[in-house]
């Protein structure tokens, strides 16, 4: 199974993906959205970042998980490409990232995204998991 796919929207970008659970579907759109930013084949797993979200249910929880790794992108400039999700309920989420720092002489970037939307959200579990949101370019 792939971990995600791209979906075609009007000037923006959706992504959808599955796991055999929750977390696994929040890590592989989590992959999807950093696939968008960059070429993450030569990405190292240099850094390491703590990450716990909280939110009031399971749609709200993955548009902040994903801002929040846009956040850490934005300020620490940390292309990540992986994501372990430790703890995860329908309002609480606590993960380890790791990546590296982008490097423009090492790194293609190619995407700028500003943030993961409420548009066309959907969190569906029952057998294996699947996710999908659309972020604004």
């Amino acid at each position: 199974m792939p971990r995600f796919k791209v979906l075609e929207h009007t000037a923006d970008a959706g992504i959808e993906a599955e796991g055999r659970d929750l977390a696994q579907a929040f890590a592989n759109v989590a992959y999807g959205m950093f696939s968008l930013i960059a070429d993450l084949k030569g990405v190292a797993n240099a850094e390491s970042r703590e990450v716990e979200v909280e939110a009031p249910d399971r749609e709200a929880l993955l548009v902040r998980w994903l801002n929040e790794l846009l956040y850490i992108f934005d300020t620490e400039h940390l292309l990540l490409r992986r994501f372990r999700i430790r703890e995860m309920s329908s309002g609480h989420l606590v993960a380890t990232v790791s990546g590296e720092k982008a490097n423009p002489s090492r790194h293609r970037l190619k995407t700028a995204i500003k943030a993961a939307t409420y548009h066309d959200l959907l969190v569906e579990e029952g057998d294996g998991a699947r996710v999908q949101v659309i972020l604004d370019l």
